[in-house]
């Protein structure tokens, strides 16, 4: 993590859960080393939500690495909200269904961290399967667009906190994300403010 902080990295996203079975085994490491390394560093989640509810998943999340403190380094917890791996696009959920899911998700989240969790998508998905939602104007957007712009927002969002704009892993290790603004203004972001 120390080599990409001297390339100019600045945060990093790391994967923790899945479900509410699967730890990834990397988190730890990768969390400690980006904190030794200087990184404003957080957890995501990456939901099923077929499987199990918003509440329980996000749960597990915060018990194994999703939590979030206001000490200036931490980036509130992301939710994954993508296209299904192993099957249908929305995981089989209807729109109102797919939105009290995450809905579910995040109140859970803010119950115990005071904050709402990140939500990660694209407009794509999040057109088909939550019909694009107004909703969640309350929760920092990750959009994920794959261009040289950014692109539209979903409906839930005027601008994106996070683009994440390439899957190159280049110049970095993983997906290529670009904060929206300042380093102070992401340190403030990860404080709270």
């Amino acid at each position: 993590m120390k080599t990409q902080k001297a390339k100019g990295a600045q945060f990093v996203i790391i994967k923790a859960t899945e479900g509410t079975s699967s730890k990834d085994s990397s988190f730890s490491p990768n969390y400690g080393g980006a904190t030794s390394a200087g990184l404003i560093r957080g957890g995501y989640h990456f939901a099923h939500p077929d499987s199990s509810s918003g509440a329980a998943q996000a749960n597990f999340f915060l018990k194994n690495g999703g939590g979030w403190t206001n000490d200036g380094i931490t980036l509130p917890g992301m939710v994954d909200m993508e296209y299904n791996p192993n099957g249908a696009t929305c995981y089989g959920l209807s729109h109102s269904a797919m939105v009290s899911w995450i809905k579910d998700f995040g109140d859970t989240y803010k119950a115990h961290t005071g904050r709402h969790p990140m939500i990660y998508t694209t407009l794509d998905w999040w057109t088909q399967c939550t019909g694009n939602s107004a909703a969640f104007g309350d929760y920092p957007l990750v959009q994920a667009h794959y261009s040289s712009s950014i692109g539209t927002p979903p409906a839930s969002w005027s601008y994106a906190s996070f683009w994440q704009f390439s899957d190159s892993q280049n110049p970095y290790p993983g997906d290529q994300d670009r904060w929206q603004g300042t380093l102070a203004n992401l340190k403030k972001f990860a404080k709270g403010g």
